[in-house]
């Protein structure tokens, strides 16, 4: 309220602006708040279902400047005001990938329309762009190249997802590539992403460099597809960490060699590796199932005796996680909104857009899962990975460590 009255006696109009804009929002996110948690500041009532926990900081800009909100934390559960846009900074980036393309001349009548839907000026300068792209660069650099060493990441997901983009005037296809972690208190973290040519080994091995610079560690797992550069690089660089090849995609390979009406039962039978209940029954049962099929299928058989090591190896580690360790599944949400966003611009006009793009909504996603903490594996599951969490010496995990030299 002082800052107001300063405003106010200053007749300094933008500010004035500002500070009252501040003001109603904070107030009708506190009131949003009492109303969610049936109770006022220190008031005890009979409908009270929560408690304040403090706030936490957000900057949201508006026309007016920038204002600086507080929102209030919960002891249980999570709170959002239903009044701010939780998707902005991913609208910006599209925003400006959009004029960066109208600029460029490589607009399509799909691009004009949304320019217009979005209220922009078609005649908007190269250098109002590079304003526009410069601000959202700044945050978005830094959420990409922040430190990752506030803690352990026990297991790390890795995958890639295709987009156009233009490279040397021609329309080429371009690999986004993403990693995700799980932290050793059970939450999730976006930890990187990058784009290149194709999924090279050399590619793939920057990007986990990259990782490794920036702080990961404790890595015993890293779940991905089974490609033989992604594989490699993995061998190469995440020393003392196993391999777990995703058993989605694995699927997806035996349904390329087998008849299409025998899918189900083989599927079914694939299936029953997973359903095991130790590591040398899951072992085990990748032997009995090689068998069943082999005389059919001498394909599937070879394949499955192939890929063992890398299919089980989600079963050195503790079975209250396996089912959230054996696919790269959670990484289809985060896919399925990326393409979501992609598919509007169709072409984006160089490889900047297109990561600015695709950080903005992975950046939104890590926002989410720190603001509203929500365990992706139960807590103290991890004391089995990490001997050190727990009080006792109880022995560690079996050895899963990759000798590979870098």
């Amino acid at each position: 309220m002082i800052r107001l009255l300063e405003s106010l006696r200053s007749s300094d109009g933008i500010e004035l602006v500002r500070s009252v804009a501040e003001r109603m929002l904070q107030e009708l996110i506190e009131a949003e708040t009492a109303a969610k948690i049936g109770a006022e500041w220190n008031e005890h009532t009979d409908t009270r279902t929560n408690y304040r926990n403090g706030h936490r900081d957000k900057t949201l800009t508006t026309q007016a400047g920038d204002l600086d909100l507080a929102i209030p934390k919960l002891r249980a559960g999570s709170f959002f005001p239903s009044l701010l846009e939780r998707r902005r900074r991913i609208d910006q980036a599209l925003y400006a990938v959009i004029m960066e393309a109208y600029v460029q001349g490589v607009s399509t009548r799909s691009v004009d329309d949304l320019v217009v839907a979005l209220g922009a000026d078609t005649g908007i300068s190269k250098s109002e762009v590079s304003r526009i792209c410069a601000a959202l660069d700044e945050q978005l650099t830094a959420f990409r190249t922040r430190p990752l060493d506030h803690t352990r990441f026990p297991y790390i997901y890795l995958d890639a997802t295709y987009c156009k983009a233009r490279v040397n005037h021609q329309i080429a296809s371009r690999a986004v590539v993403i990693a995700t972690g799980i932290t050793e208190d059970g939450g999730r973290e976006v930890l990187g992403v990058m784009v290149g040519d194709s999924e090279t080994e050399a590619f793939w091995t920057e990007f986990l460099r990259h990782l490794r610079e920036r702080g990961l560690s404790g890595v015993r797992l890293v779940l991905a597809d089974h490609h033989t550069g992604l594989v490699n690089a993995i061998r190469k660089v995440m020393i003392g960490a196993a391999y777990q090849r995703c058993r989605v995609h694995f699927l997806r390979n035996v349904f390329g060699v087998i008849p299409k009406d025998a899918g189900e039962m083989v599927a079914a039978t694939i299936r029953t590796i997973f359903a095991q209940p130790g590591q040398s029954a899951v072992r085990a049962q990748v032997d009995t199932v090689a068998d069943m099929l082999g005389g059919q299928f001498p394909k599937v058989k070879r394949m499955l005796l192939e890929a063992k090591d890398d299919l089980t190896a989600f079963a050195a580690f503790p079975e209250r996680h396996w089912k959230k360790i054996q696919s790269t599944n959670p990484l289809e949400r985060i896919n399925r909104e990326i393409k979501r966003r992609t598919d509007v611009v169709q072409v984006f006009p160089n490889d900047d857009a297109l990561l600015r793009l695709v950080t903005a909504v992975l950046f939104e996603m890590h926002d989410e899962w720190i603001a509203f903490p929500r365990r992706y594996l139960p807590e103290g599951s991890m004391d089995e990975i990490y001997p050190d969490k727990r009080p006792d010496s109880a022995p560690a995990l079996p050895n899963t460590t990759n000798t590979t030299a870098d």
